[in-house]
Parts: structure tokens; sequence; C-alpha cells
């Protein structure tokens, strides 16, 4: 299991201090830990905060049945997703899971942590997974409108237009990094 402690710089001001860093853990997701780690209530709040406003019921009665705890359990149990959760002080503020071959299939971080580099840290810690083997050279999503311009300055790309599936709007992007 990857643990990983790392620094990222916090825009709040505090007491007048700007730029004050935080200390965040980076967890690899397991089968075993998933309850314990309320990684699924995170993407849940975020997910209603966010992205359902832009979905018809279908759609999101569709994203609620896609992060049912039994079916993510059996795909990390059977290799079919890595996820990784970001906590702070023992809290999980964020997560990112991947699907084979290397498509990000869930990035989500809680509000009070946006724009503090939660998101590139996750995203950083695919593409160390992925640079570990040699035939991965690029990472696809299906971003939602709202992450659109997350994943730009992430350095993606949009391959097509705007879609729906199942009332889920997306928009597929592409990063090439090797």
């Amino acid at each position: 299991m990857l643990t990983e402690l790392i620094e990222l710089q916090n825009d709040d001001t505090i007491n007048g201090s700007k730029n004050m860093k935080k200390e965040y853990t980076i967890t690899e997701i397991t089968a075993d830990t998933l309850q314990s780690s309320n990684v699924l209530q995170l993407v849940w709040n975020v997910f209603e905060e966010f992205d359902a406003c832009q979905y018809s019921a279908e759609g999101v009665r569709e994203f609620q049945n896609y992060i049912e705890s039994s079916a993510i359990k059996q795909l990390l149990e059977n290799s079919k997703m890595k996820m990784w959760g970001c906590f702070h002080n023992g809290k999980i503020i964020g997560m990112i899971a991947v699907k084979p071959p290397s498509h990000i299939t869930l990035l989500f971080v809680d509000k009070q942590y946006h724009r503090q580099g939660v998101a590139r840290a996750l995203y950083q810690t695919i593409i160390d997974y992925y640079s570990k083997t040699d035939d991965c050279l690029e990472i696809s999503v299906n971003s939602s409108l709202y992450a659109v311009e997350v994943y730009k300055r992430l350095g993606f790309v949009a391959t097509d237009a705007e879609q729906e599936k199942n009332g889920i709007r997306f928009v597929p992007m592409k990063q090439k990094f090797r």
C-alpha cells in the first residue's frame, strides 16, 4: 500500500498570514479500507453540491448506483479499479480512482480544500503509479461539466464535444504524459 506525506499550499488567510502549508497524506484505498475511509460519502457530498444540478434524475441515479459501496468494493477486490484518498488530520478531503488501462473514473475534493493543490497531488499519484509501466502513454477521463477547467489546468484536452449517457453529462478528455 502506498502512503505519501505531502505539503500543499493553503491559500486561506489566517491571522493575516497567507500561503500557510498544510500536511496531507495520500494513501491507497483498498477493499478493506473502503468503508472506514468514508471516501464514498465524500464523493456523494461533493457530487451533490457541484454536479447533480447538471444531471437529469436518471443521471443522478446512475451515478449513485455507480458509487454503491459493494460495487466499488468488488472492483477494488478484482483489481478493476485503483483508488487513493487524501487525508488531512485523519479526515478524507479528496480522492481519485482509475480503471485499467488508464482512465480516471472518479476525482473529488472537499469544497473546503479546493484550489489548494489536492487534485493535482492526487493526479500526480496516478502519474507516478502509471510511470512504473511502459505501456501507458496517456490518461483519459470523462469529465463532469464542472471539472473541465480543473482537468485543463492538469494538462488534459477535450477529445470530443459534450456527451450524455444514461443521464450523465460529460466531456471526454485525454492527456499524453510520455
